[in-house]
């Protein structure tokens, strides 16, 4: 081994504990909606297939390239993004900032725990839907698979904190475990959030147990 390839290995061995241990990758989200067969229908036309124009970190979940307009009686954001692929049940995701600029109160749930939610309104150029209920702001969550799970040692529900270091540190508490294997290991953030950690492209969170604090 020369010289240089044993100082890459020394540097491997030093950082790869840091990554695989207890650190997991986080990434923003920004505002977006999942749509129902129904709902594609009404606003694209019956049978339309939604476009996939870029995969996401989620094993088989997609950016589409249709976009749609959401509305409250206060205000509106264009060019919303869609992901596919259909769900059971539409759902709007937003921020808190998001919600204030629509003049709405919209409770912080975990993803498809839509009861009781408010609704809004899409829209398609002269297309629209109302839903009844629906708009989220997107609990913070960590996907997780099951081997990752047991390494980690928490379970499903389970709740821990996560520490981000940056240029702008902090500990995010109430951080929702969601495992399975068709997940990827990531934790997911809204834009507020992100913006608040100063979250950059590849930051990693520390995963702390409540329990151990």
């Amino acid at each position: 081994m020369t010289n240089i390839e044993q100082l890459v290995d020394e540097i491997v061995k030093r950082i790869q504990p840091e990554i695989t241990t207890n650190t997991v990758l986080v990434e923003g989200s920004g505002r977006h909606v999942h749509l129902d067969r129904a709902t594609i229908d009404a606003l694209f036309g019956e049978g339309y297939q939604l476009t996939k124009a870029k995969d996401l970190s989620q094993p088989g979940q997609y950016a589409c390239k249709e976009r749609i307009t959401i509305a409250s009686g206060k205000n509106s954001f264009q060019n919303v993004v869609i992901l596919g692929p259909e769900r059971q049940a539409s759902q709007v995701e937003i921020s808190a900032t998001d919600a204030t600029t629509l003049g709405l109160r919209v409770p912080v749930r975990e993803s498809g725990d839509i009861a009781g939610t408010p609704g809004i309104v899409l829209i398609n150029g002269e297309r629209s839907v109302i839903l009844k209920t629906g708009l989220i702001v997107a609990k913070r969550h960590i996907h997780m698979t099951e081997e990752d799970a047991r390494r980690f040692k928490v379970t499903k529900g389970e709740i821990v904190q996560v520490k981000i270091d940056g240029y702008r540190p902090l500990i995010f508490d109430d951080v929702v475990i969601r495992v399975s294997d068709k997940f990827a290991t990531t934790m997911h953030i809204d834009y507020d959030e992100a913006n608040a950690c100063g979250l950059k492209p590849g930051s990693r969170g520390e995963v702390l147990k409540k329990s151990g604090l």
